[in-house]
């Protein structure tokens, strides 16, 4: 594969979503609630698949499956990471994740999830929920049961710029006004602590699932230490905010030009800003925001061109190790 591989995304109606996946990226939705792009993905809820080329059409879980080559010959059953446009219009239930051995145990094999955020855009004073405040399991339950939740969640007001790491365990919402990208492992398990009394179209109360939730929410709370690395160069910088057992993630800032070599199993990037020209193998290949590709293994030497910005993602050497 001497080409990168440019994906389709596919879009998710949420009950809290709105409409500024249109608005902003210009993609075709229909649904004013719109909640989910997701951009890079295998997952059978929602698959990408290849957007021009040799294998235009494919899923990217055929090309995984029939093509390792193309990722390295990367030893995990299924593609490993997932990323995703996020646009809460509304705010998302208070919610958990299971790490990979309650998910295998619990919910026929899936994956857990571990997850991070980069705020794209928010509304003024907006916020996120990460943690919470109980240092026992039963505090935590009795403020639940009182219906406690200010006493209980912790709030942290947001940004444009700002970046959140939530390992599995830690309870967390996406709030009103915010639009983030996340990457995360390849999963969609989610345990929903707190909905709000929210109704669904029929009328009923959203399904929660405490008892799943309490089984693996990490009590009391742990903040999540990480230090970004910067990189400069005279034409880009490269801002690595973590590198961690499943995912590397970094925010490339490209003023004039950057060349590279593609030396990871494979490279997910998503244009979060500006417009750009990708240069490989003798081909050229236009950006712009909102565009989501793969940079498979062993491609020629890179060069980006123009004032563009992009989230950067790849597996972990560790991830893959453990994978095999």
């Amino acid at each position: 594969m001497k080409e990168p591989i440019f994906l389709t995304p596919i879009f998710q109606e949420r009950i809290w979503g709105g409409s500024r996946l249109k608005d902003v990226y210009n993609y075709p939705i229909k649904s004013p609630l719109t909640g989910e792009c997701w951009a890079i993905s295998a997952h059978p809820n929602g698959e990408s698949s290849v957007r021009c080329g040799k294998y235009k059409g494919l899923k990217l879980s055929e090309l995984w499956n029939n093509h390792r080559q193309f990722f390295g010959n990367h030893g995990s059953e299924k593609f490993p990471l997932l990323t995703k446009i996020i646009d809460a219009n509304e705010d998302l239930s208070v919610q958990v994740h299971p790490d990979d051995d309650y998910a295998k145990e619990h919910e026929n094999g899936e994956s857990g999830k571990t997850e991070c955020w980069y705020i794209i855009d928010c509304t003024e004073g907006a916020d996120i929920i990460v943690g919470h405040h109980a240092q026992t399991k039963q505090e935590f339950i009795n403020k639940v049961k009182s219906g406690s939740w200010d006493q209980l969640l912790q709030r942290i007001k947001i940004k444009p710029g700002d970046f959140f790491y939530i390992p599995s365990g830690t309870l967390h919402a996406i709030c009103k006004g915010t639009l983030l990208i996340e990457t995360q492992q390849n999963s969609d398990t989610t345990y929903r602590v707190y909905d709000y009394n929210r109704r669904d179209e029929n009328g009923n109360l959203r399904e929660l699932h405490l008892q799943k939730a309490l089984d693996v929410i990490t009590i009391p709370h742990k903040e999540s230490n990480f230090n970004p690395n910067v990189l400069k160069t005279n034409g880009a910088t490269i801002i690595t905010f973590i590198e961690n057992d499943y995912f590397t993630v970094s925010k490339w800032i490209i003023k004039d030009q950057l060349s590279m070599k593609q030396n990871q199993t494979f490279m997910l990037f998503s244009v979060i800003e500006g417009k750009g020209f990708l240069e490989t193998c003798g081909q050229k290949y236009e950006l712009s925001r909102g565009d989501h590709f793969i940079l498979p293994y062993e491609l020629c030497n890179f060069n980006i061109k123009g004032n563009i910005q992009f989230i950067v993602s790849y597996p972990s050497i560790q991830y893959r190790k453990e994978s095999r």
